[in-house]
């Protein structure tokens, strides 16, 4: 269990239901040297279980979703299209927290893209990235209260991952890891497409949530953590997430709309128990790229 844990520091019979951030706070007692939390680890070059959909989940992941769904009713979107209802029943968020009792599903002009959301939110058509590929899709969502959730782009030119020289990497853990269903590029540095929550240790502990299919470094470090699937060829890359990359912070830098908690405790809490996560979780899941 290299890199969740030290199993002799946590009782040896765990509760079922253990909540995913009393798990990691369990691990941080039993730091070393009472330095900070002990973070999930990635095998060098490789993905940690949880990233990457391979093996049994850890605590720090939730479970694989259930059968897709979404309530009833619809109301127009804006950017010019419409959203219409989604006929299957309500399910729960693979979260475990309660989401939006009414949804609706947004798709573009082109029916390139679509999505659920809550039925009170919003979604803007804005111009795509320079150099993005032609008929790229670029919206922003926006909560019932007018504040920014998540950016969808698609038609992504390639990028190049920032350089992490050996020792500038920072600690990081996947906090939720679900996978996704959508179309993508397999390569060395590739897993399975996710809807992932992920938290990265600076002078706080800095969280993300995203759709990804890149492996985020080596050995529980890494420099950027990105919200980005890599494409079918020639169809460019595409992102969905509230940031299209985090990393650990500067105290004079701009956190926001990546999220910030003083605890890795507070950051799984985040992601397992609360409603606005739940609904973010249960959006990115419902992607559908037609390419």
């Amino acid at each position: 269990m290299k890199g969740i844990m030290n199993l002799e520091c946590v009782p040896v019979k765990l509760a079922a239901l253990v909540l995913a951030g009393s798990v990691l706070a369990a691990a941080s007692a039993c730091s070393a040297e009472n330095k900070g939390p002990q973070v999930s680890s990635t095998a060098t070059s490789k993905p940690n279980s949880p990233e990457s959909g391979t093996g049994a989940p850890t605590d720090s992941s939730t479970a694989e979703p259930g059968t897709a769904g979404n309530p009833p009713s619809a109301t127009p979107g804006s950017g010019g299209t419409a959203a219409s209802p989604d006929p299957a029943g309500a399910s729960p968020s693979p979260s475990g927290a309660a989401t939006a009792l009414s949804w609706k599903t947004y798709s573009d002009p082109a029916k390139t893209v679509s999505f659920d959301l809550p039925r009170d939110w919003i979604v803007q058509s804005v111009t795509p990235d320079a150099g993005s590929l032609a008929g790229a899709v670029k919206v922003e969502v926006k909560d019932g209260g007018g504040s920014y959730v998540a950016t969808l782009q698609t038609g992504l030119p390639p990028s190049t991952p920032v350089d992490c020289p050996a020792g500038q990497g920072r600690p990081y853990v996947v906090i939720s890891s679900v996978p996704l269903d959508v179309p993508h590029s397999d390569g060395p540095d590739t897993i399975d497409p996710r809807v992932v929550f992920r938290v990265i240790q600076g002078y706080k502990f800095f969280g993300s949530y995203g759709i990804t299919n890149m492996v985020a470094g080596a050995d529980g470090q890494s420099c950027e953590l990105r919200n980005r699937v890599l494409g079918p060829a020639g169809k460019g890359d595409y992102s969905f997430g509230d940031v299209p990359a985090l990393h650990a912070f500067a105290a004079d830098e701009k956190v926001a709309p990546a999220k910030s908690f003083d605890t890795l405790d507070l950051a799984a809490k985040y992601a397992v128990h609360g409603s606005e996560f739940a609904n973010v979780q249960r959006m990115l899941l419902s992607l559908k790229v037609n390419q």
